[in-house]
């Protein structure tokens, strides 16, 4: 293509150039974790009410297709599937992270790949290699992106959602170089949503991941359709990097970025142990070491990173004050709080808030610790601890000892990774009493032991009880 620069004809070659067999084993093995992972939230997190109200949405308003929808069984097109299924698995703060980006990819490729696997009759091999393909286009836009994107209020997945579907279509239709193009540069029309819904609440905040999944499907349709986008989305003057996170992009950098020689994020995936945001998972693994002196504390200091300060910390209005399960899933301490006290961070703690059964009022034993809990952003850690979250702890108890403790890698990350064991039963905790236990276990051998030609529809069929 004549004109097309150089970081967006590496972007495109990338999704274009990706073959199977050609992938190092980590990477398959990165993208049947990230299934696993990513399947059995959509069918743990179907039930909540914005889950359900999407689906109840869609089934009014959807275009006819054989994609299923997870648990429900509904058939719809690719988009409209994935829209659900996205939602549903971004549904309760409980999907993977990618840290250097501070965003969800899961709920973004897993959907699309298998809603483009079912309408295209796809095997399993297909729609792993679009897993990969999604992943790899959406986290190192993203990588490159960060800090600023997620510091100038955007939600980081909202946004390149858009770019991770359209990638993970472009590869699986076999779209050629230009097509890639402007499936690519259409996506970046679609780019939206911010954060505020960490300070005022808000579910659509669920449904991020189900709109930018939706809007990088229908954007790759534009462009097999004949619909062009500019070439320059991501570096152009009025592109997606001066736009969007406020600086120019160095044209090397991203080239070498885009390489298949560089080093692939999906072998670095960040899967949750903990149902809250992932900027807390440091901080609740130190408050875990110190739970046992709970009694004794009087102070706790936080020293935060700039973006995190913005999205868990002083920056987020209702950090202090809980009003709502998104204020509750974003506020640091009082994830804080609920891990000193040993109550938990995990699904179940967050229902019974939900039911009326956690108590956060001013009066309670878990808002009084909470607010003994103080937030300072730290720009040091910024600069010492590029691409992570880490936590930097001080305690002080009520005889004026202190005890300081500081964690780089949370549990769940990849310098510091969940054992399959504990997936696997992170897995059955979320699909066994919608699925049965017989087709649980049915699902998560498939997804981890299933032979590359199955076809996708053997699959999903898995996934509907």
């Amino acid at each position: 293509m004549q004109n097309l620069p150089s970081v967006e004809a590496a972007v495109a070659r990338l999704v274009v150039d990706l073959d199977y067999d050609a992938l190092p084993a980590e990477a398959i093995q990165g993208a049947r974790r990230l299934m696993q992972d990513q399947l059995a939230l959509q069918v743990g997190c179907a039930a909540l009410p914005w889950s359900q109200a999407v689906l109840d949405l869609a089934r009014g308003r959807h275009v006819p297709g054989t994609a299923h929808v997870t648990v429900a069984g509904d058939t719809m097109s690719a988009a409209d599937a994935a829209f659900v299924n996205g939602t549903f698995g971004h549904g309760f703060e409980y999907d993977d992270a990618h840290r250097a980006s501070s965003s969800h990819p899961g709920s973004c490729v897993v959907p699309t790949a298998l809603a483009v696997g079912e309408e295209t009759g796809a095997t399993l091999r297909d729609v792993l290699l679009g897993i990969v393909a999604g992943y790899e286009v959406y986290t190192r836009i993203g990588v490159l992106a960060a800090p600023e994107l997620l510091e100038r209020g955007f939600h980081p997945h909202a946004v390149l959602a858009n770019f991770g579907a359209a990638a993970v279509v472009a590869k699986m239709r076999g779209y050629d170089l230009e097509r890639t193009v402007h499936a690519l540069s259409i996506a970046m029309s679609h780019c939206s949503g911010t954060t505020e819904y960490t300070s005022s609440g808000g579910s659509v905040k669920r449904v991020h991941a189900g709109i930018g999944t939706r809007n990088g499907i229908l954007a790759a349709g534009m462009a097999e359709a004949g619909i062009t986008g500019p070439l320059a989305f991501l570096t152009g003057n009025k592109g997606f990097y001066r736009t969007f996170v406020g600086r120019p992009l160095d044209a090397s950098l991203g080239v070498a970025a885009f390489g298949l020689d560089a080093p692939f994020e999906i072998t670095r995936i960040w899967i949750k142990p903990y149902c809250c945001c992932g900027i807390n998972h440091a901080y609740i693994d130190g408050a875990r070491r110190l739970a046992g002196r709970v009694a004794e504390i009087d102070t706790v200091e936080l020293g935060i990173q700039t973006g995190g300060d913005i999205i868990v910390g002083t920056r987020n209005a209702n950090a202090y004050a809980p009003q709502s399960i998104e204020n509750l899933q974003y506020s640091l301490p009082f994830q804080v709080a609920l891990a000193l006290l040993g109550r938990g961070n995990g699904f179940g703690t967050h229902h019974e808030y939900m039911d009326g059964r956690l108590d956060l009022s001013p009066s309670g034993e878990i808002a009084a610790l909470a607010n003994r809990i103080r937030i300072t952003a730290r720009p040091d850690l910024d600069a010492a601890h590029p691409g992570k979250w880490v936590a930097d702890i001080t305690v002080t108890y009520r005889d004026g000892t202190r005890e300081h403790v500081f964690v780089d890698s949370p549990l769940g990350t990849a310098e510091n990774p969940i054992n399959q064991s504990d997936l696997d039963t992170k897995f059955r905790d979320l699909t066994t009493t919608a699925l049965g236990q017989a087709r649980a276990e049915s699902l998560l051998t498939t997804i981890t032991h299933g032979d590359p030609t199955l076809p996708t529809s053997t699959l999903v069929k898995h996934l509907i009880p």
